[in-house]
């Protein structure tokens, strides 16, 4: 495959070309390797990385923002979105079932490969590079970074108002599932006091449960302002 393309996205040579190979490399395939362990080491530096950026953006923030902020940007969805803008989904070897199943575009494996491909900058040009290459995606993807805009956490949301409002936290009550289970949706119910106030589906639950979340808060809100 050929990889100067993506280099030259990066601004990068990589002296040691296996080890790109590596880190676009998913266990399907079954070779003597793959990018598990380089994405281990990315999601670590990535960590540091973000963790380090919002600090010094937000000198006023305190602990609880800025570890919400960090969640949303190091999250399967976030690292998602900077692997689509290198277009990672054109390098990454998968094998061919999972190639049928649409593999290139599923969030995990996107999400993987950008956290083992920072894993293998780190190793060959250390922190600073990860740290160049990581934020300015982050800059291009995000225009405007803040809780507002950011952070989508319907269910911590959610669960904060109920308990202020109603001194219980909601239910999630999965009440269905269909299609294929390489292309699965899911269906969820939420609960308040045994009410059901919006359902939701979605790719897994926890996306199902995001955005019944996000009903209920639209719901919870309407009834406030009337």
């Amino acid at each position: 495959m050929e990889l100067g393309s993506l280099e030259k996205s990066l601004g990068l040579v990589f002296s040691d070309k296996q080890l790109l190979v590596q880190a676009l490399t998913h266990k399907s395939c079954k070779k003597p390797y793959n990018n598990e362990r380089l994405e281990f080491l990315g999601d670590a530096v990535l960590d540091l990385v973000v963790g380090e950026y919002l600090y010094m953006k937000f000198p006023s923030a305190n602990e609880g923002n800025l570890s919400k902020i960090r969640a949303s940007l190091v999250s399967e969805k976030g690292f998602m979105k900077l692997a689509q803008a290198l277009k990672l989904s054109e390098y990454i070897m998968i094998s061919s079932a999972e190639e049928n199943n649409d593999g290139r575009n599923k969030p995990s494996i996107l999400s993987n490969a950008f956290e083992a491909l920072m894993g293998a900058v780190y190793l060959e040009f250390g922190l600073d590079k990860v740290r160049e290459i990581s934020i300015a995606l982050i800059e291009q993807i995000y225009p405007k970074i803040d809780l507002m805009t950011l952070f989508s956490d319907y269910k911590t949301s959610l669960q904060e108002l109920t308990q202020a409002k109603f001194a219980v936290t909601p239910e999630y009550m999965l009440v269905g599932s269909s299609g294929p289970d390489h292309k699965k949706e899911f269906t969820v119910e939420v609960l308040i006091n045994k009410k059901a106030y919006a359902s939701a589906s979605g790719p897994s639950k926890k996306e199902a449960e995001q955005e019944a979340a996000k009903k209920t808060l639209e719901i919870l809100k309407r009834i406030t302002v009337e």
